[in-house]
């Protein structure tokens, strides 16, 4: 059997040896994790690929990794918890970073108020539901159950990008989805933690809890919402030497957002999302080189994560639990789900379908797993038990939901084929136009301009008629970008009638 170990950088150890004996961080060590640390890279890299192709959150992908290179099959032993949490926010923060910087503010701002809503109150309907549930299930104490709403009741923000950037969804309802899983992170931790380290909760306690939550979120907002303007407004003045410099900067404005936060006892995951959204869209120096650079961390974050994750669990202990996890999961995904949608979305006239759609993208992901390491590390009873069913329900209900919500889309009738998606390109000229390039599939019934048809690039001329399944390449000036949007939907829409509907909505 392979055992890992905590390693010390230790220069007596590093040349070889010490005065000890001890074997320490040798060249033979480093060479051969470097070997098993790139190979494992090169599979993940590959199952993006398969994931891509039918729809599937590669992270199951990356899980059944290091499952396999676990205990139960290659024989890799590791069972170190504190690590494992540790570790996992550091890669929950780099997600975090990654989803603040590439999301658009302008389509999440409509969606904001909804999205908030979800990340408090349909986090609270979602754990009385799925706690109570739990409780009389698994006849689990009230706060072990309550505890294991509060888990598994945050969507992962990973899991909800991977899908969200496959499928060409309304604006609206990509705003919901990537606000909500930026957003819910902060009060599930916050809440599991309160649950994992106070021995029972009163009338008065719950209130107390309730007082903490807000401040901390509120700190955290604060906090993030000033590291961003401060870091944007000192880029944008500061003019560094090379271009390679802007990713780190920006990368290490994400990351002070959160350390800072923290270290006060405010929300450190809430900060670092709002200050990588206001420097993801304050039109900062190499902004696609910074969003490649982000990427790429985000990615090696997910893969490091939950190929850990995936060693942490010893496969032959989850039979017992997989039961209690597909019934829980089922009050979630059919009852609190739609519930917590529904109580916070009522107030904002969103359609039923999308209401429909909102409750079947709420993934799960990694976070309720890594969320799931707090209670083991902390003592709470049942603990192991508790991590078991977290990671069983995550597995299988990411595995139903994931595949699946195209379908969902369409049959609710939520995708947006005419829908620009951006193209982030580093080239001189558009930069220095301060331009944007979006890419535009027509659907029946279209009459614009630019085409890309059938893989070959088509200049138009005075004559040339738009077909459906063309895509336009547009370069746009970014102060008239939004307005070129809703022009082209409408002609999307109405083709000759362009005018006229394009007059109705305005």
């Amino acid at each position: 059997m392979i055992a890992l170990r905590s390693l010390r950088l230790d220069p007596l150890h590093a040349a070889g040896g010490g005065a000890d004996g001890g074997a320490g961080v040798t060249i033979e060590n480093l060479d051969r994790g470097l070997l098993i640390g790139s190979a494992v890279l090169i599979v993940a890299i590959v199952a993006v690929r398969v994931a891509s192709r039918t729809a599937l959150p590669s992270l199951l992908l990356y899980l059944a990794l290091g499952v396999v290179l676990g205990q139960d099959v290659i024989g890799i032993e590791f069972d170190d918890t504190e690590l494992t949490r540790t570790l996992g926010y550091a890669a929950l923060v780099i997600i975090l970073a990654e989803g603040g910087l590439t999301t658009h503010w302008r389509t999440i701002r409509p969606s904001i108020p909804a999205a908030a809503m979800l990340a408090t109150v349909g986090v609270g309907v979602s754990v009385v539901i799925t706690g109570a549930a739990a409780h009389y299930l698994l006849d689990l104490p009230w706060q072990v159950s309550f505890l294991l709403g509060a888990i598994v009741s945050s969507t992962d923000a990973a899991a909800v990008f991977s899908i969200l950037r496959l499928l060409p969804l309304r604006a609206r309802l990509v705003g919901v989805l990537e606000a909500e899983s930026g957003f819910n992170d902060a009060p599930i931790v916050i809440l599991t933690v309160a649950l994992s380290t106070t021995e029972a909760f009163g009338a008065q306690d719950l209130g107390e809890l309730l007082v903490f939550l807000v401040l901390e979120l509120l700190g955290g907002a604060a906090i993030g919402l000033v590291a961003g303007f401060a870091g944007a407004a000192g880029l944008r003045r500061i003019a560094l030497p090379s271009s390679g410099l802007y990713p780190i900067a920006v990368l290490a404005l994400a990351l002070l957002a959160y350390a800072g936060a923290a270290t006060i006892h405010a929300s450190g995951f809430l900060a670092v999302y709002l200050a990588a959204l206001v420097l993801g869209n304050s039109r900062l120096p190499h902004r696609p080189a910074t969003r490649g650079f982000v990427e790429g961390l985000a990615w090696l974050a997910q893969i490091g994560l939950f190929v850990l994750l995936g060693l942490l669990i010893t496969p032959s202990e989850l039979a017992d639990d997989v039961l209690p996890a597909v019934a829980v999961g089922f009050v979630l995904l059919f009852v609190a789900r739609p519930a917590a949608v529904f109580a916070s979305t009522i107030w904002f006239r969103v359609p039923w379908a999308e209401q429909a759609f909102l409750s079947w993208a709420g993934l799960r992901g990694a976070v309720p797993i890594v969320v799931a390491t707090i209670p083991v590390v902390e003592g709470v009873p049942d603990n192991q038990r508790l991590f078991n069913i977290v990671f069983v329900l995550a597995v299988i209900y990411t595995l139903l939901q994931g595949p699946t919500l195209p379908l969902f889309a369409r049959r609710l009738g939520v995708i947006d084929e005419a829908g620009p998606r951006d193209l982030d390109l580093e080239a001189a000229p558009l930069e220095r136009l301060g331009a944007d390039v979006l890419q535009v599939r027509v659907p029946a019934g279209a009459s614009v301009s630019l085409i890309v048809r059938d893989g070959k690039s088509l200049v138009p001329g005075g004559t040339t008629r738009i077909q459906r399944g063309d895509e336009l390449l547009v370069v746009v000036p970014s102060p008239v970008r939004w307005a070129t949007e809703e022009r082209l939907r409408a002609v999307s829409e109405g083709g000759r009638l362009a005018g006229w509907v394009d007059r109705n909505r305005s």
